[in-house]
């Protein structure tokens, strides 16, 4: 695709990094590049638009230019309470980690500068107290505690100050922050939604209504209500690398597979400009990147697919981004193949994958999934049992580790496995009954898309079992999560067509050829739809 080879053109991640001005790039950040922000405060009036400008930097979650300018504001204006307020919230990134003691301890130490600068109105002294319900007592609450505490602390100012859209807009930011793990009944979500979505019919242009509008409904029973912010975002705030990249969260749910590519392409383009300016965050590409690649499977461009992947692996580390812990590198080297493999239905390829040098541990289990599904296809059973092994120590040492997420998904990843294991020893009962109560599991959850889902993986069960009508009636129900993905839809035509449902299989294989319009793709699931339906 012409807009690839653009996007591998422009300047690589570091490789021009050298030419460029190392000083500030904030003042060139303007309202109509990163939205409009209006948080009046009383510190001196030279700092209240670069103030402003830390807030549209914190709504689109560019975390590590934010701290720069709320730092800077600090310098300028050293009575500047809030000033310290803003570099605690940047250091917090409220969607996607859980602070370690250090930066606790960080954003505690701001949170005590800020009060002890004796902030001038009810109103900084309410927002100050509200993070510092967060960074308190970490000793006796765990995170769940402590962002369920800030989250009814800014409840109470969302309350006291119904003018202050950005009480309103923080608020309900706090809201998705404190969700409880594991919820299906989106509570938090969409008690968040209600007050964004009136005021998004007020502050059009605001980043951070949009982008957590999106947020909130970033779940397959509510992404449909979702398309309105992501058709905004990237309009309101087209530098942030982030915004770009976040519409694709709902593109990517409603099987839009061009829009997501358009909005990943240009994610990248823009996180690669900015760091070749030595802006912070370089690490939100590979974010992209995993939305890039799956998107390209499901369109038939596995070539594309292809070259982000060889792309990654002549990247340099990428070491604790964002402060999650780790090298999205090297969780890029492992899941994208990983995927690729799987999604083409190369089960050798898959067992063949080995882990990424250098990985975490929950790097490996992906390598590890996919090497038991290819190998248990492949016939490898023997490969499969060890790989399962692997699997099952490694959700064992997350949890010594007290990393109760990444076991959780580990342990998914296991049963998943063992479901397959189970049904090539002769155990379908039991397999089936595994992959029906994990897709269940999904579904209620609303998993990110980005791999194989379970009921799909039901279905294919079933089509092997020689059971075209069930399998059908999965993979309908399958698409009903995940429209447009390739497998199913090539999946529910071929059940349809074993079962003799001519209508139905043509049906499905129109779509499949219709999803992948303008691909050269030479995978033999799109040549028999083509020339099926050349039948007609």
């Amino acid at each position: 695709m012409k807009r690839t080879v653009l996007l591998l053109a422009i300047v690589t991640l570091f490789g021009a990094s050298g030419l460029a001005d190392e000083g500030h790039h904030h003042e060139d950040l303007t309202p109509d590049q990163l939205g409009t922000v209006h948080f009046p405060v009383s510190c001196s009036a030279s700092v209240q638009k670069p103030f402003e400008r830390g807030v549209a930097l914190l709504h689109s979650f560019w975390y590590e230019e934010a701290q720069k300018e709320f730092e800077q504001i600090a310098k300028d204006d050293p009575h500047c309470a809030m000033a310290h307020w803003g570099v605690a919230m940047s250091l917090w990134h409220q969607l996607w980690n859980r602070p370690d003691a250090k930066t606790i301890s960080e954003g505690l130490a701001e949170v005590e500068k800020a009060k002890s600068l004796h902030p001038k109105t009810d109103r900084e002294r309410d927002y100050i107290a509200a993070i510092s319900a967060f960074y308190s007592d970490s000793k006796k609450l765990d995170h769940q505690a402590r962002a369920s505490a800030y989250s009814k602390a800014m409840e109470q100012m969302y309350q006291r100050y119904p003018d202050d859209r950005e009480a309103a807009t923080f608020y309900a930011l706090s809201l998705l922050a404190s969700e409880p793990n594991h919820d299906t009944t989106f509570a938090n979500r969409k008690k968040g939604a209600a007050v964004l979505e009136k005021l998004f019919a007020e502050e059009p242009n605001h980043p951070g209504v949009a982008h957590y509008l999106i947020h909130s409904y970033d779940k397959p029973q509510l992404a449909e209500l979702g398309l309105p912010a992501a058709r905004r975002y990237a309009q309101i705030a087209p530098a942030s690398p982030h915004a770009l990249h976040m519409p694709s969260h709902i593109f990517a749910r409603l099987g839009l597979w061009q829009d997501d590519i358009d909005s990943n392409l240009a994610s990248i383009a823009a996180t690669r400009k900015t760091a070749a300016m030595h802006m912070g965050g370089a690490g939100h590409q590979f974010h992209a990147m995993d939305f890039l690649v799956y998107a390209y499977l499901q369109s038939g461009r596995e070539a594309e697919a292809m070259k982000v992947i060889e792309e990654v692996k002549a990247m340099p580390a990428m070491e604790d981004h964002e402060n999650v812990g780790y090298d999205v590198r090297a969780y890029a080297l492992a899941q994208f193949p990983a995927v690729y493999a799987l999604e083409l239905h190369r089960w050798k390829e898959a067992a063949a994958l080995t882990p990424v040098p250098g990985g975490e541990p929950a790097d490996h289990a992906i390598t590890y999934w996919a090497r038991a599904i290819g190998a248990i296809h492949s016939g490898n059973l023997d490969q499969a049992r060890k790989d399962i092994q692997e699997l099952q120590s490694t959700q064992k040492t997350l949890a010594d580790q007290k990393k109760t997420y990444l076991a959780d998904l580990v342990q998914d990843a296991t049963r998943e496995a063992q479901a397959w294991m189970d049904f090539a020893e002769g155990r379908s009962d039991a397999a089936l009954a595994a992959l029906r109560s994990f897709a269940e599991k999904e579904e209620a959850e609303g998993h990110e898309p980005g791999t194989l889902p379970a009921r799909e993986m039901l279905a294919d069960m079933l089509l092997e079992m020689k059971r075209p009508e069930q399998a059908l009636a999965e993979y309908e129900a399958d698409l009903k999560f995940n429209p447009n993905r390739f497998n199913g839809l090539y999946g529910a035509a071929h059940a349809a067509e074993m079962a003799g449902k001519t209508t139905e299989a043509n049906t499905y294989y129109a779509r499949l050829v219709k999803t992948c319009d303008g691909s050269n793709s030479d995978r033999p699931e799109l040549a028999h739809a083509r020339s099926l339906l050349a039948q007609k």
